[in-house]
């Protein structure tokens, strides 16, 4: 006897055996297994297979490589690689479209919660019965008192007036940085035919309710991607600006300082102050300092060296480091120069050494990722820092230990800045999902999370700028939030 017809004539008395048992117990209804195989290896009807339906009754889907399951179409599709330009289902689609959802349906809420609760049990009402209680002292007071105005910011959006309307109409804001007074704002924008666009705005129009800044009419052009940009106070308090250029071609880096008021005045007459410019290639951060110590100096972060420069002089200093370093700051009363490296090192450079021997490290602290971002608070017996991970510590220099850590950010590969705000008692941050934080500064607890207004892209991350004072004594206290073409402010009376 042949072996195939042996396994036909089993398989025949299997179905009979089968048919029987469904007569014998179900005689009211057909009993068709081909059918009900065909329909789960289809798996188009409303019931999907056993090993792919575990998930439609509301359980975990699991995952099968290569497909995508929709939880309102209730089925499994086809994922093809994210080249494939005539398949609109990616798995970069996908989630960029959850996102989206997400992101729209925030906007939503927020739009009809005009107050949002930022902490149980938290009001105005009942902050003023515990200070008259003398539960609060006048500091914790004010600090509370804050968190409850940014739980209830709302976003309006900014009125731009310049001289010339189309100067910033199809431009892209990349980078917006408000001075020590909040009453200026230096932006830098990124123009479609390439290269950068940067200039001041003046804050001082900004006051509820009309939202009105104006952009000075002096707006300069470059091909170089800008790196870093902070303020610098050569004859006074923020009176020129830094900008670390990255080279390209055959033309060199460079860290340019430009007085302010070349942006803001026009006649030719006007001596705008000193403007100079120091060959520095590739300058990853730059930071202007108001030790006595480095007097009338700035410091650039190159791919493993720290420049300390000296713009009166052209005395410099130069300092060996083992990693690209992406952050900068100086102390004010300590001669200290703090640096956040690629390798997730954080140390401070001992002004007083002068680059001699090897004992210029004064603190060392550690992250698993790349520092992106260093923050020295007021009495600098605490740093704060962020990096590539997400992770958002606060240090003690003292004990060179981590005593508070902050949830929630984003961030996987991304230069993305943070902001401490000690009179607020407040901490900022914006993530690579395009979202702004807000947490307590003393508790790390998060009080606000802020949609962007514009659909999420990793090319069009908001840049913030956050004051209790935006254009000054008179102007309105919150946010500023610059994304795409457009300026919002996140107001709190």
């Amino acid at each position: 006897m042949h072996k195939g017809s042996w396994k036909s004539r089993r398989r025949g008395r299997r179905s009979q055996r089968q048919n029987s048992w469904c007569r014998q117990h179900h005689p009211n209804e057909r009993c068709n297994t081909g059918a009900q195989q065909s329909s789960q290896d289809l798996g188009h009807g409303t019931q999907e297979a056993p090993s792919t339906s575990s998930s439609t009754a509301g359980s975990s889907v699991p995952d099968l490589p290569g497909y995508y399951f929709d939880p309102e179409k209730n089925r499994y599709f086809r994922l093809l690689p994210g080249h494939n330009a005539c398949n609109p289902l990616t798995k970069e689609g996908i989630q960029h479209n959850e996102m989206e959802r997400k992101r729209l349906q925030l906007l939503e809420e927020e739009d009809k919660q005009k107050k949002k609760i930022a902490r149980m049990g938290f009001n105005a009402s009942s902050l003023l019965q515990r200070s008259k209680l003398g539960f609060l002292n006048n500091t914790s007071y004010c600090r509370l008192a804050h968190e409850l105005r940014v739980s209830c910011m709302q976003r309006k959006k900014v009125q731009i007036h310049s001289s010339d309307p189309s100067a910033l109409a199809n431009d892209r804001f990349n980078l917006i940085l408000a001075d020590t007074n909040s009453d200026r704002l230096f932006t830098v924008n990124d123009v479609r035919v390439g290269g950068s666009k940067y200039g001041i705005i003046s804050l001082c129009g900004l006051k509820i309710p009309t939202l009105r800044v104006h952009m000075h009419e002096n707006l300069y052009f470059t091909k170089r991607k800008v790196n870093s940009v902070c303020w610098a106070s050569l004859n006074h308090l923020d009176s020129h600006v830094l900008l670390c250029l990255l080279g390209i071609a055959e033309t060199p880096g460079c860290a340019t300082l430009l007085p302010a008021s070349l942006f803001i005045n026009s006649h030719s007459g006007d001596r705008p102050g000193m403007l100079c410019s120091f060959r520095i290639p590739g300058a990853w951060s730059c930071a202007w300092s108001l030790n006595v110590q480095a007097n009338n100096s700035f410091s650039t972060g190159l791919s493993r060296w720290v420049l300390v420069t000296n713009v009166v002089t052209g005395h410099r200093l130069s300092f060996g480091t083992s990693s690209d370093v992406l952050a900068q700051q100086f102390a004010v009363t300590a001669p200290l120069l703090f640096n956040g490296c690629r390798s997730g090192e954080i140390f401070a450079i001992d002004l007083r050494c002068r680059n001699q021997g090897n004992g210029w490290k004064a603190t060392r602290l550690f992250h698993d990722s790349a520092v992106t971002s260093v923050q020295i608070l007021r009495e600098e017996q605490c740093l704060m820092a962020s990096d590539m991970a997400g992770t958002i510590k606060l240090w003690d220099l003292r004990t060179a230990k981590c005593i508070r850590q902050y949830e929630g950010h984003v961030n996987e590969y991304a230069h993305l800045p943070l902001h401490v705000h000690e009179e607020e008692g407040i901490v900022v941050a914006v993530g690579q999902d395009c979202y702004t934080r807000i947490w307590s500064l003393h508790d790390a607890q998060l009080l606000r999370t802020i949609p962007s207004p514009h659909p999420t892209s990793r090319s069009s991350i908001p840049s913030v700028a956050f004051s209790s004072r935006l254009g000054g004594s008179q102007g309105a206290s919150g946010l500023l939030m610059a994304v795409q073409q457009d300026l919002y402010c996140f107001s709190y009376s």
